[in-house]
């Protein structure tokens, strides 16, 4: 079955280019000029991924974003940003982005990112039947059901905190650096901006840890990447 990709952008000459070569790699398409007609398509309709722009009519990117995420909604979405604008790379992320994409962007690049999170999804939608729980102090992670817990609430993760904190438990003690995260928990094949690796940690020790300032779970392994702490696994 195809995979749709709902495409929230308000510049149609960048609309037609990714239609034109999304379709052509085998994706169906929903399009949206403004952000208020793309909530309502992405809440409606469903789609397999989002390619979300940040400065739209009516309701910008961000507003977009968060109230995608209000709906505990699993769906990759990829922010489409300015070169410039840095600083809404990150804000981006920190709202439930998976990632983002800077214009001008190469088609070849944005094809490659559509494709691995499309992929992580299919992946672990297939993987929920062989059921695996993974305890460490007061956190519990249920993978045939996907849901996480701490001290037996449920925790509310994107799909991508979720990967990110099961990569990390299932090789507790380990130190993983953002490259290898990069390439295991995003999928992606070549360098992307490890910041993202950056934003999803800090993201989900606001969730997870009792103390996000001082965690005691996901660990920062300074000069290496992250190491998720053994607490009595």
């Amino acid at each position: 079955m195809s995979k749709t990709v709902l495409i929230i952008e308000d510049e149609k000459a960048i609309v037609d280019i990714l239609v034109f070569h999304l379709k052509r790699t085998g994706y169906e398409t929903l399009t949206a000029a403004d952000g208020e007609s793309g909530l309502k398509l992405a809440l409606d309709k469903n789609p397999d991924l989002i390619l979300l722009d940040l400065m739209l009519p009516k309701r910008d990117g961000f507003s977009v974003c968060r109230e995608i995420r209000k709906e505990n909604s699993a769906v990759p979405i990829l922010m489409l940003t300015a070169r410039e604008d840095e600083n809404d790379k990150v804000t981006g992320l920190e709202t439930g982005a998976d990632d983002y994409i800077t214009k001008p962007f190469s088609i070849k690049e944005l094809l490659a990112r559509v494709k691995a999170n499309v992929r992580r999804i299919s992946v672990a939608e297939e993987t929920t039947e062989e059921a695996e729980v993974l305890f460490a102090g007061r956190l519990r992670l249920h993978t045939g059901r996907m849901e996480v817990s701490v001290d037996g609430s449920p925790v509310e993760l994107s799909q991508r905190e979720y990967d990110l904190l099961y990569y990390l438990m299932s090789h507790t003690g380990a130190a993983a650096t953002r490259e290898e995260l990069m390439h295991k928990v995003w999928n992606y094949d070549y360098m992307g901006d490890l910041r993202v690796v950056d934003v999803a940690v800090r993201r989900l020790r606001e969730k997870i840890e009792p103390d996000p300032a001082n965690p005691v779970y996901v660990l920062t392994k300074r000069g290496v990447g992250y190491i998720f702490a053994d607490q009595g696994r």
